[in-house]
């Protein structure tokens, strides 16, 4: 039996589904015209990061922080997943796909991805701002000043901001451990502790990365660096897969 994915066939006949896995950042969902910090030139809407993206700056203004993340909330709602968010999900047909993403929008769930783990939160979620466990659905819903938690407190945006810990990186590295494929894909790779998932890679491991400039303090031994964008460097990825 053989299987189409955007064009390119693959056979069924391999014994073992091999374990594809995908470490997404901004420049996937960029093509899909939500914009990125590091093209902002530190800024994000006009808005400083250190204004709402701390717990300082929600201590400062929680307003503020709440506006800039119910104006992401809607903008990542009205965006479409891309090409190459697609194709991710349609790879599930291949391999066993997990995506762990850097990003907070629901694209590749929405293109859809059936496992996908979210390095720094989510958008469509909210949380109590006294307990991290305490968390809850809202779509593209509004926070406002005043909306509760079940316990009473205050919500938040389900965002992990600079200097707080990311609880799922543990996971992540667990994943990254038993990919026999690992493809890193609109990302520069200077963010830590993200970044560091990397070193996870089991020795057998092919490793892509797709960027279409050469990523900062990034080594490319063993690695295939297809320089192109998300949605035309998927299409060179998978044809090198087949």
């Amino acid at each position: 039996m053989k299987t189409k994915v955007h064009g390119s066939t693959f056979s069924h006949c391999m014994p073992i589904r091999k374990n594809l896995v995908v470490l997404s950042g901004a420049g996937i969902s960029a093509e899909s015209g939500l914009s990125t910090f590091r093209d902002s030139g530190g800024l994000w809407e006009g808005y400083d990061i250190k204004e709402v993206a701390t717990m300082e700056g929600w201590k400062n203004d929680p307003k503020r922080v709440l506006g800039f993340y119910n104006l992401r909330r809607e903008q990542a709602y009205s965006a479409k997943p891309n090409k190459a968010h697609y194709a991710f999900a349609e790879l599930e047909t291949v391999f066993d796909v997990e995506v762990i993403t850097q990003n907070v929008d629901d694209l590749h769930e929405r293109a859809g991805s059936t496992n996908v783990l979210h390095l720094h939160g989510e958008l469509t979620k909210a949380r109590s701002i006294n307990d991290d466990n305490l968390i809850s659905e809202i779509g593209n819903k509004a926070i406002k000043v005043g909306d509760l938690a079940s316990d009473g407190n205050q919500l938040r945006p389900h965002i992990v901001w600079f200097g707080e810990m990311v609880p799922m990186l543990e996971e992540a590295a667990l994943i990254v451990n038993k990919a026999d494929i690992l493809v890193v894909i609109g990302t520069s790779l200077v963010v830590y502790p993200a970044a560091s998932l990397i070193n996870y890679a089991p020795k057998h491991c092919q490793k892509y990365i797709i960027d279409p400039s050469n990523p900062e303090l990034f080594s490319f031994e063993d690695w295939k660096h297809i320089k192109e964008k998300a949605t035309l460097g998927v299409e060179e990825l998978i044809m090198d897969l087949n």
